[in-house]
C-alpha cells in the first residue's frame, strides 16, 4: 500500500522564496522532518527514511511534514560573509516558528503537538527549534547531531550564533517558564551511532548539560557497526517511533 504524499508550496515571507513541504499520512502525532545533507524535501524519502517508517504513516499513528532547508544559503554557503550566514539562519528560523507552525495548524484544523525530527545537520535544526520554542514543540528525535553551531559557524560567533547554540545557551537557561517545559516534557531522544564519521561525544555533551538542568531525555549510542549514513538513521527512526507512540 503505498504511502500518502502531498507537497504543497509555502511562499515564505521570512525567506522570500518557494518553499516546499512534503506531508505524508493523513492522521497521528505530527512529526516535522529536516533534511540531513541536501535542502531538498526529497532526501528522506529518496534515502529510504519515509519507507522505515510507513508502517506507522499508514497505521494514522504519525503525520510527516518534511520540510526543505536553506543549509547552502546559510552556514554552508562560504562564498558569503559570516554574518549573513547568521542571518540566513535567523531568517530560516523565524520561517520555521511563524510559518511553517501555522501551517501545520492550519493543515490539522487546529493547535497540535510537534515532534521534531532530523539526522546530521537536520538534528541540529529539529533539537535546537524544540529547546527553544518547548511551548510549541512536543519534543525531538536528534539523531547524529552536532549542537554546537561553531561546527558550522567557525571562529564566528555574534548574538545570533550563542542563541543557536544548544550547548552554548542551554547551561545559562534560568527562566522558569522555559525551564518548566523542558523539565515536564518527555520527548528529548538523542541518538548517535559509534562507527565510521559518528561523533558520539556530541550528543553525551548535550546530554550532560541536559542533566545538570534536569531535564528528561534519552541518550542512545549505539554501536561501531552505525556509521554516520542512512543505514543507520532509517534502523533509528523506526525504533524509536515504536517505542514512543
Amino acid at each position: 500500500m503505498p504511502i500518502n504524499k502531498e507537497v504543497v508550496k509555502l511562499k515564505s515571507i521570512n525567506l522570500s522564496k518557494d518553499m516546499d513541504i512534503a506531508i505524508y499520512g493523513h492522521f497521528g502525532t505530527i512529526i516535522l522532518l529536516f533534511p540531513a545533507t541536501r535542502d531538498s524535501i526529497d532526501e528522506n524519502e529518496e534515502m529510504g527514511l519515509i519507507d522505515s517508517i510507513g508502517q506507522y504513516i499508514r497505521s494514522g499513528r504519525i503525520k510527516v511534514y518534511s520540510v526543505s532547508s536553506v543549509n547552502f544559503e546559510s552556514w554552508l554557503n562560504y562564498e558569503i560573509e559570516p554574518a549573513q550566514r547568521s542571518k540566513r539562519h535567523f531568517e530560516y528560523d523565524r520561517f520555521l516558528i511563524e510559518e511553517v507552525v501555522r501551517l501545520i495548524y492550519e493543515d490539522c484544523g487546529g493547535a497540535v503537538p510537534i515532534l521534531t525530527c532530523g539526522c546530521a545537520i537536520g538534528a541540529f535544526h529539529a533539537c535546537n527549534s524544540y529547546l527553544k520554542r518547548p511551548d510549541l514543540f512536543l519534543g525531538t528525535i536528534a539523531m547524529s547531531g552536532t549542537f554546537n553551531i561553531q561546527h558550522f559557524s567557525g571562529d564566528y560567533f555574534d548574538e545570533n550564533c550563542y542563541f543557536n547554540s544548544p550547548i552554548h545557551y542551554l547551561p545559562n537557561l534560568t527562566d522558569n517558564y522555559w525551564l518548566s517545559f523542558l523539565q515536564s516534557r518527555h520527548h528529548l531522544h538523542l541518538l548517535s551511532g559509534s562507527g565510521e564519521n559518528e561523533y558520539p561525544e556530541n550528543s553525551i555533551h548535550l546530554s550532560e548539560i541536559l542533566t545538570a538542568k534536569n531535564i528528561p531525555h534519552n541518550l542512545e549510542i549505539w554501536g561501531p557497526k552505525f556509521g554516520h549514513d542512512y543505514n543507520t538513521w532509517n534502523q533509528m527512526l523506526p525504533t524509536i517511533i515504536g517505542r514512543i507512540l
